[in-house]
C-alpha cells in the first residue's frame, strides 16, 4: 500500500469480517496482508473452526 495516512480514517480501505459481518477498517498492523485479512477478531476466527 503506498497511499500515506493523512488522518483521514474515512479514505482507508475496509471490509466485512468473514464470520460477524462486522464491518473493519485497515489497520497499519495488517499492512503486509490486508487481502489475506478474513476476520475482525480473534474471537470470530475461532467461531469459523467451530461451525466447521
Amino acid at each position: 500500500m503506498a497511499r500515506i495516512f493523512k488522518g483521514n480514517k474515512a479514505a482507508l480501505p475496509s471490509k466485512r469480517c468473514a464470520a460477524c459481518g462486522h464491518p473493519m477498517s485497515w489497520r497499519k498492523k495488517w499492512r503486509n496482508n490486508w487481502d489475506a485479512v478474513q476476520y475482525c477478531s480473534e474471537r470470530c476466527r475461532r467461531q469459523k473452526d467451530m461451525a466447521q
